[in-house]
Order: structure tokens, then C-alpha cells, then sequence
């Protein structure tokens, strides 16, 4: 069996079997570095075996004989042994060159059976993966669901506050505003008051000021009334004194 024999076998093992894979084909960084840590090579067996025994390995043929067909063409003894040795060790170091770089057929074989029993057991750690990845990603999801409705709890939180805080500080505006048209409306009031008393203070003092130069106009015309009756008597006693004496003078002149 050849090198793309033990190809074949391997890929209809594979086809035969149901291979395991991850999701989309990819694991994590974690869970690969536990994959590469777990899989180590001393995970399966990739001893040699030799199947060949020692003994079939080196090439046999009757040494004596070939030295007496040797000694038959014209080579003494000694010779003909040296030659003899000399292609037995050429041989030999030929057959383990040959062992060295080629396998045989159960060696093939054992080498596949060592193969499927690596891949059986890379398989059995993708599904130990696959598994450990679903319960961390499943442990992740649930991490994240609680700290996103702990971040909706604050958020709920914060707003609740906000909005007490922000009717609070409505409400206040709202009472100090009443309040301030409550005192404008107060102010007003008391300056209508204060206006209303001021101008009927002045109404009286006007009508009393009126009063007053009515009362004045009053002893006037009867003083000026009084003052023209006396000049019309000094004028009247004026007169008839100026007629007497005129008419003293008039008699004494006669």
C-alpha cells in the first residue's frame, strides 16, 4: 500500500464518520490554546514498529559456492572471499538503506490505525470544545443579561430621580411665582389704597381751599362793599363842605 492508498482509506474513514466542528468552523483563543494543551503527541502512540525481523533483512546466498565459481575464473581463494565479503556487506548496507526509506504494507496499515486513533481522539476534544464553548458562551449570556438589567435598574433609577428632582424644581418655581404675584397683587392693592386715600386728601384740601377763597372773595366783596359806602360818604361830606365853603366865599364877596 502506497502513500495515496493511505489517503483513500483516510478520507472514506472520514466520509464513514461523522466529523464534529464548531459553529461557522471557529473556537475562541481560550479554547483553542486548551485544544492545542490537551492534544499533546504524547496523546497517541506513534512508536516505530519494525516488522521485519533482523534476519529477513539481510540478503542470503551460498557464499561457498559463489567463491568456487570465482576460483573457477581465475581468482585465488583469498581474492575470491574478499570479493565475496565485500558484496555481502555491499548488500547489507543496501537492504538498510532501502528499510530506512521505505515501509512495508503492515507497517502502512499500523501507521493508519495510529492516524484514526489520533483523529478519534481530536474529535472527542472538538466535542468536549464544542460543549465547554456553548457553556461559556451560555455563562456569558446570562453574565451580560444580569449587568444589562442592572444598567436598566440604574437607568430606571436615575430617572425616577431625575424626574422627582425636575417636579420638585417645578414645583418650587411654581410656588415662588405665586407667591411674587401674590406680593405684586398685594403691592398693587396697597398702592390703590394709598392712591385712593391720597386723592381723596386732596379732594378735601382742594374743597376746603375752595371754601377758604370763597370765603375770602366773600369778606372781600363785603369789605370792598363796606370801603365803597365810607368813600361815598367822605366823597358826599367832601363835596358839601366844598359847596359850603364855596358858598362862604360867594356871600362874602357880595
Amino acid at each position: 500500500m502506497n502513500s495515496r492508498q493511505a489517503w483513500r482509506l483516510l478520507l472514506s474513514q472520514g466520509r464513514g464518520d461523522r466529523w464534529v466542528s464548531s459553529p461557522r468552523g471557529h473556537f475562541s483563543p481560550a479554547l483553542r490554546r486548551d485544544f492545542f494543551t490537551t492534544t499533546t503527541k504524547e496523546g497517541y502512540d506513534r512508536r516505530p514498529v519494525d516488522i521485519t525481523p533482523l534476519e529477513q533483512r539481510k540478503l542470503t546466498f551460498d557464499t561457498h559456492a559463489l567463491v568456487q565459481d570465482l576460483e573457477t575464473h581465475g581468482f585465488d581463494k583469498a581474492q575470491a572471499e574478499t570479493i565475496v565479503s565485500a558484496l555481502t556487506t555491499l548488500s547489507n548496507v543496501s537492504l538498510d538503506t532501502i528499510y530506512k526509506e521505505m515501509v512495508t504494507q503492515a507497517q502502512q496499515e499500523i501507521t493508519v490505525q495510529q492516524l484514526m486513533a489520533h483523529l478519534d481522539s481530536i474529535r472527542k476534544d472538538m466535542v468536549i470544545l464544542e460543549k465547554s464553548e456553548f457553556a461559556n458562551l451560555r455563562a456569558e449570556n446570562e453574565k451580560m443579561k444580569i449587568e444589562l438589567d442592572q444598567v436598566k435598574q440604574q437607568l430606571m433609577h436615575e430617572t425616577s430621580r431625575i424626574r422627582a428632582d425636575n417636579k420638585l424644581d417645578i414645583n418650587l418655581e411654581r410656588s415662588r411665582v405665586t407667591d411674587m404675584f401674590t406680593d405684586q397683587e398685594k403691592q398693587l392693592m396697597e398702592t390703590t389704597t394709598e392712591f385712593t386715600k391720597t386723592d381723596t386728601q386732596t379732594k378735601s384740601i382742594i374743597s376746603e381751599t375752595s371754601n377758604k377763597i370763597d370765603a375770602e372773595i366773600a369778606s372781600l366783596k363785603t369789605l370792598m362793599e363796606s370801603n365803597k359806602l365810607e368813600t361815598i360818604r367822605y366823597l358826599a361830606a367832601s363835596v358839601f363842605t366844598c359847596l359850603a365853603i364855596a358858598l362862604g366865599f360867594y356871600r362874602f364877596w357880595k
